[in-house]
């Protein structure tokens, strides 16, 4: 297999740590708007000479094109936020290769009700596009880093091998981090963050199909393993959602992150200094987005690792029957950050992201997987995932939930956004 990732910043970067001890590969191209980055990511591994850094600007749909024919690729991994999600995916169909990204295409909010209605919901153009990827042989692994992904082959293993009938699968996802000497430093991309968590959260019911609610709303108190402990969890926007359904038979999806009051406070106040915002305003003779800016003040996730200490817990719980008799369970995997620091160089969150889609390559490049379309993670045989997955050297875990056994959630009861959504009006 020949690897094109797109991308050199902290899980691009990752993926060649974690790719270099493996042989499923000729040859991985880590590519970057900076040559030089891709350079510096290379130049850290234990063994570069397996790796080549290119460069190109994926926002150049042609150029990315021109690179895959380049590098003769077969598969491109788009490690890049989702905004440049539509120019890689569209030069990879028109270069018939493969495609990966671990994020799916942006949504867009209902312009009026947004809280209330569906507007167009996450990757909305590239699931539209089967068809098309079908009739070409080709596929598109959409949204395979940890969640979603992960969290996705979770929840096939469970309706595959645990349920015999399914209730609700909820992905939750926990931790305990800490960064020393910064009050407020997030452990991912604030851009991506922003937009999950201050976007109309989704929720899949089967009588409804999806629908949106308030911001943070359904608080839960979730207890997390490997000692993390428990944590409040709310409703964000995420891909798991829109894509597990369309897979598997459930009767309600959703997706609760444990943000943290402090945390959530944080984002309403850029809500409402309308920080969060993408348009571009005119600052004296420039024209710049005040995300942007916020994303550029910010310290970079990839730079904070020796700051970091605790440990970050993604997974899925699903609750149905099995047997005739009710039953829950929670499929979990678990970053300790002085681990993947040591062993990587890489600080847990990003890590976590870069090892899914690694395992996803060595799993189609032995024809584990295989298939045609636009898919995502819960489409495939969960087993061969998870066993490979430890032969990587991190595991995953699963508790039994129930009176006597690991907690269940606990709704507190408590309000969501507790206040009148208020942006900011600043001139166009």
């Amino acid at each position: 297999m020949k690897v094109l990732v797109i991308g050199a910043g902290g899980v691009g970067a990752s993926m060649a740590s974690i790719a270099e001890t493996r042989n499923f590969f000729d040859s991985f191209i880590l590519s970057d708007l900076s040559l030089a980055r891709a350079q510096d990511a290379i130049g850290k591994l234990d063994d570069p000479g397996r790796f080549v850094a290119e460069q190109v600007d994926a926002r150049d749909e042609a150029a990315v094109k021109a690179l895959i024919e380049k590098t003769r690729a077969d598969i491109v991994v788009n490690a890049c936020d989702p905004r440049m999600n539509k120019p890689i995916f569209d030069a990879a169909f028109a270069a018939n290769c493969h495609y990966i990204d671990l994020a799916m295409n942006l949504s867009e909010p209902h312009p009026s009700n947004p809280y209330g209605e569906v507007g167009t919901p996450l990757g909305h153009e590239q699931l539209a596009a089967t068809d098309a990827w079908k009739e070409k042989g080709l596929l598109a692994l959409v949204g395979m880093g940890v969640e979603p992904g992960l969290s996705d082959v979770f929840a096939r293993y469970a309706a595959d091998n645990l349920f015999d009938t399914i209730d609700e699968i909820g992905v939750r996802d926990g931790s305990n981090l800490s960064i020393d000497g910064l009050d407020f430093a997030p452990t991912f991309s604030i851009w991506t963050t922003i937009e999950e968590c201050l976007n109309p959260p989704l929720i899949w019911e089967a009588d409804r199909g999806l629908f949106t609610t308030e911001c943070f709303s359904e608080p839960e108190v979730f207890h997390f393993p490997a000692g993390i402990g428990p944590y409040e969890c709310v409703n964000v926007e995420h891909e798991e959602v829109v894509l597990i359904p369309r897979e598997i038979p459930c009767k309600r999806v959703t997706f609760k992150y444990s943000l943290g009051a402090e945390f959530i406070d944080w984002l309403k106040t850029f809500a409402y200094l309308g920080l969060d915002s993408k348009e571009k305003i005119r600052v004296g003779d420039v024209r710049v987005a005040p995300r942007d800016v916020l994303a550029a003040v910010l310290p970079n996730p990839a730079k904070l690792g020796h700051l970091m200490h605790g440990k970050t817990c993604a997974g899925t719980w699903v609750k149905g029957t099995f047997n005739g008799k009710p039953r829950e369970v929670y499929l979990y995997h678990v970053a300790d950050n002085e681990t993947t620091m040591r062993e990587y160089g890489s600080q847990a969150v990003l890590w976590q992201t870069a090892v899914c889609p690694v395992v996803a390559l060595e799993l189609l490049a032995r024809g584990d997987w295989k298939g045609s379309g636009v898919r995502g993670a819960e489409a495939f045989d969960a087993a061969p995932y998870l066993n490979l997955l430890g032969d990587y050297g991190t595991h995953h875990g699963m508790v039994e939930m129930g009176p006597g056994l690991w907690p269940r959630p606990k709704p507190t009861g408590e309000p969501g956004w507790d206040r009148p959504i208020k942006r900011a009006i600043v001139p166009g």
